[in-house]
């Protein structure tokens, strides 16, 4: 079911408190929308409402864990209760962490997996007896490219993604004779939030984000036009097409240039210590929408760039791979 016309409409947005979510909730903010803002860190949800107020939303606020599934029905029947209907659910909220496999404690990757799939599925859980009684809702889902682009050193990440991917898939066949339920998955290249200043990080180097990076307020669009036009798969950014398609045809191929690049990266990058980030608590940094390391200028312009950056990328990235094999 189409919804145009936003005004009044109510929207839950999860991990609302920075980065996309953040990004979502001002967006949405300035068509009138009844907002039901939640996160963990109350402090920063309560600027981002005082900010959608100023664009003429109404909010509530939910200090949330998506990771208890009882947290998820409580922000359900809140949203429900205050607006007497949920128009849209958007699981956003996720988190990131990096290094080997067999360093990274596997209570990390465990937190990782219950915060991006299983909170995505407490969320589903939570929403669906909500959008079945009232005979309609679109569900929309934040995966990422990283649910079909693994990504080396964060593997409980990818498991997390590709695991998210597979779930609603399932849940869109499940669903698919409810007409005006829509289930719908947005799959951005890599964002200019603060995501990657709260990761869990246990390589013992300063992370940055890869190339080419985009700002939220693009995903945040998407989010706007898939919430009035809901469609089942959206990649947002030239260069999620471009990287879900060179998976898709040379998977071994892009996975070990992705590697390779990284291996590169943490060979030369300044030392830090190891942190496990906001994976089990919130922090009260980084809670803005941008993390500073996007580039300038209309997206369109550097689709160019991109593509050129990708190819001389994998080029050099298949050099590398074999002058490695040969020394």
């Amino acid at each position: 079911m189409e919804i145009n016309n936003l005004f009044n409409k109510s929207i839950v947005i999860t991990g609302a408190s920075s980065g996309a979510g953040r990004a979502a909730a001002l967006e949405f903010a300035g068509y009138g929308t009844k907002l039901i803002l939640a996160a963990r860190n109350e402090n920063a949800l309560q600027e981002v409402a005082d900010e959608c107020i100023e664009l003429g939303a109404e909010f509530i606020t939910v200090v949330t864990d998506l990771t208890d599934p009882k947290a998820m029905i409580n922000l359900a029947n809140a949203a429900n209760d205050w607006a007497l209907k949920i128009d849209v659910w958007i699981n956003n909220a996720g988190v990131l962490a990096a290094g080997d496999f067999e360093v990274t404690p596997m209570e990390v990757h465990a937190q990782v997996i219950k915060t991006n799939l299983l909170g995505y599925m407490n969320g589903a859980h939570a929403v669906l007896p909500i959008f079945k009684k009232q005979g309609y809702g679109t569900l929309i889902n934040n995966i990422s490219i990283g649910g079909f682009l693994p990504v080396p050193y964060g593997a409980g990440y990818t498991a997390s993604k590709f695991g998210l991917r597979g779930f609603s898939e399932a849940l869109k066949g499940e669903l698919s004779t409810w007409r005006d339920i829509n289930v719908c998955d947005l799959f951005p290249a890599f964002l200019d939030t603060p995501g990657i200043q709260h990761a869990g990080n246990f390589t013992g180097k300063v992370l940055k984000p890869a190339p080419p990076v985009y700002d939220p307020q693009r995903l945040a669009k998407a989010m706007v036009k898939t919430a009035q036009y809901p469609k089942s798969s959206t990649s947002v950014g030239s260069a999620s097409v471009m990287l879900r398609l060179s998976h898709a045809l040379f998977p071994r191929l892009t996975t070990s240039i992705t590697a390779a690049f990284m291996r590169s990266y943490l060979k030369n990058a300044d030392p830090i210590a190891l942190t496990s980030g906001n994976l089990f608590n919130t922090v009260d940094y980084g809670m803005s929408t941008n993390g500073g390391w996007s580039i300038p200028g209309e997206p369109k312009a550097h689709r160019k760039y991109i593509a050129a950056g990708l190819i001389a990328g994998f080029a050099a990235g298949y050099l590398l791979i074999n002058l490695n094999k040969n020394s």
